[in-house]
């Protein structure tokens, strides 16, 4: 398997199992969102509270340049440090 079609694993098998995860209030739901074509990975909130609609974003990655990019982590422990564990198969890249 090359890089680009290891990342692209990678990120699915860390990103699916937060759509398994149920919301404690309200009826929301973590809907994934995966485009290989483009390299973009959204995890998205969707539902209601109540009367009000419920519709963000909760994880944006890509793949740019052969490099994973976080746009957005807003999971508790964050997908930043899931990703950081298969540090053997995803070097961290330091800022330039």
């Amino acid at each position: 398997m090359d890089t680009l079609d290891n990342y692209r694993h990678i990120i699915k098998e860390v990103l699916t199992p937060y759509t398994q995860i149920p919301y404690s209030y309200a009826d929301i739901k973590c809907q994934a969102v995966f485009d290989s074509e483009n390299d973009s990975y959204l995890l998205i909130t969707l539902g209601w509270d109540g009367v009000k609609r419920i519709h963000g974003c909760l994880v944006h990655l890509e793949i740019i340049d052969s490099k994973i990019w976080v746009q957005r982590d807003d999971t508790e422990d964050g997908v930043t440090y899931e990703l950081g564990l298969a540090e053997k198969v995803i070097p961290r890249q330091e800022k330039n």
